[in-house]
């Protein structure tokens, strides 16, 4: 029997992925554990493994093809002494061998989804001048629905318009669908999202407020469009989400780093690996959580989860957004041991090659903007963590010493502060350790 390959679920959060390219085509020998695809998750694009073995007969989901749903097939292998069936023969294999779905059910059989997927990939392969693949049978369009919602009748929508529906807060409701049986198509979205169901969906209102292209659009203004990669749709989602659900709330400090400087200038200059001001205070977080491990929490509704391990996620730009990798059990680490990882897991996660154990997880972040000389800002708390720490650029301040005038370099750091699981108590307790760490240097390495 054919094996269908799915689209597998790499992080657990991760509900849909772009295959970015295939690295192996049809009619190619897999073996166990070698490199099939690369798949863009909603935190990176990852190398995707053979599970089986077998001649892979076809590939029904392009490079290319974003917002597929994990579990979704995307290429079929063939069976033991099936290395002669034609991919059409080895599709209808899977197709007679899945069971039927129940009518009141969504797709749930590979059936279900070779179909749905064939008639989304057939019509993107024919606007972009490919073969069309094999239509499906009229009972499985049929099947393809939508869960009816209380009070309202079934839904029959194809996952590529529910999806562009979703995006452009065109209710489903008010759209005649043009496909088989009645079933909503892309081509009906795009109709509605050009007129008026579009402009006053409320849903899109409530959720993104104006709708940006709608705006230039109709005000003529030019623009160039910039897809939106997974990562920076979920950030988008759960930002939002945090801003809107969680109560942050600020505590700031002002810190003299010229000691800082000094002794980070002096390993420097005597080992073998460069630390960089961030590095330190990586280290000065990990020893002040320490001291203070209620700060290194997170919030549920029957109980705080205060982390046993020190865990620091560390912000990252990339050209496909903010990844945060993170360095476990940091307080057991040495600064020139935190410089090391730190540059291996900055690097990688600019490439997309991160692990997804190399980014899950972690129960404290850190943001530092202060190599582009951003003077002081607020971070936004990432779920579910409590507390993110944002870092300042140092930079030569008046201050005063023993009641005289003097200069100092000062560094600004702002916790934000998820008020659920940490109160201003604890989060002043933090900040009261991590400042003489940063300000009294030399117990960072020791």
């Amino acid at each position: 029997m054919p094996i269908p390959i799915l689209m597998p679920a790499l992080s657990p959060t991760m509900t849909e992925g772009n295959v970015t390219r295939w690295l192996k085509k049809e009619g190619d020998q897999i073996k166990a554990g070698q490199v099939l695809a690369e798949i863009e998750t909603d935190k990176a694009t990852m190398e995707v493994e053979a599970v089986d073995e077998g001649k892979l007969l076809k590939i029904l989901i392009p490079g290319g093809t974003q917002g597929i749903k994990v579990n979704t097939p995307i290429a079929v292998l063939a069976g033991e002494g099936e290395e002669n069936l034609s991919p059409e023969a080895a599709v209808a294999a899977l197709e007679k061998k899945s069971s039927a779905p129940s009518p009141t059910s969504a797709p749930a059989s590979d059936a279900d989804a070779l179909a749905e997927i064939r008639t989304e990939v057939s019509s993107m392969m024919n606007e972009g001048g490919g073969s069309k693949l094999p239509s499906p049978k009229a009972g499985e369009e049929q099947a393809k629905t939508l869960a009816p919602r209380e009070g309202e009748g079934r839904i029959f929508v194809s996952p590529l318009a529910k999806r562009m529906a979703e995006q452009t807060g065109v209710d489903l409701r008010s759209v005649a669908g043009s496909g088989p049986q009645g079933r909503i198509v892309k081509a009906d979205i795009e109709r509605a999202g050009s007129g008026s169901s579009r402009a006053a969906s409320p849903s899109a209102i409530a959720t993104q407020g104006i709708d940006a292209r709608d705006y230039a659009d109709k005000l003529g203004m030019g623009y160039k469009a910039f897809p939106n990669s997974n990562v920076r749709k979920v950030i988008a989602k759960r930002l939002t989400e945090a801003k809107q659900l969680i109560p942050h709330f600020y505590l700031t400090i002002d810190c003299e780093i010229d000691a800082l400087l000094a002794l980070r200038k002096s390993i420097n200059e005597t080992a073998s690996a460069k630390v960089s001001v961030n590095d330190c205070v990586i280290r000065a977080v990990a020893l002040a959580l320490r001291k203070v491990p209620a700060a290194n929490a997170s919030w549920t509704d029957d109980a705080i989860l205060q982390y046993q391990d020190i865990d620091i996620s560390v912000a990252v730009a990339t050209p496909q957004g903010l990844v945060t990798p993170i360095l476990k059990k940091a307080d057991a680490k040495t600064l020139v041991q935190i410089s090391a990882e730190m540059k291996e897991l900055g690097l990688r996660a600019r490439e997309g090659k991160l692990k997804p154990q190399e980014f899950q997880g972690g129960g404290f972040t850190i943001s530092n903007l202060g190599m582009y000389g951003i003077k002081e800002f607020s971070a936004i708390i990432s779920p579910p963590q409590s507390c993110i720490l944002a870092v300042g650029a140092g930079e030569p301040r008046p201050v005063v010493k023993n009641g005289q005038l003097a200069v100092a370099t000062v560094m600004t750091c702002t916790l934000s502060v998820d008020h659920r699981a940490v109160d201003g108590a604890v989060g002043s307790e933090f900040l009261a350790a991590f400042e003489p760490l940063i300000e009294n240097p030399y117990s960072l390495v020791v």
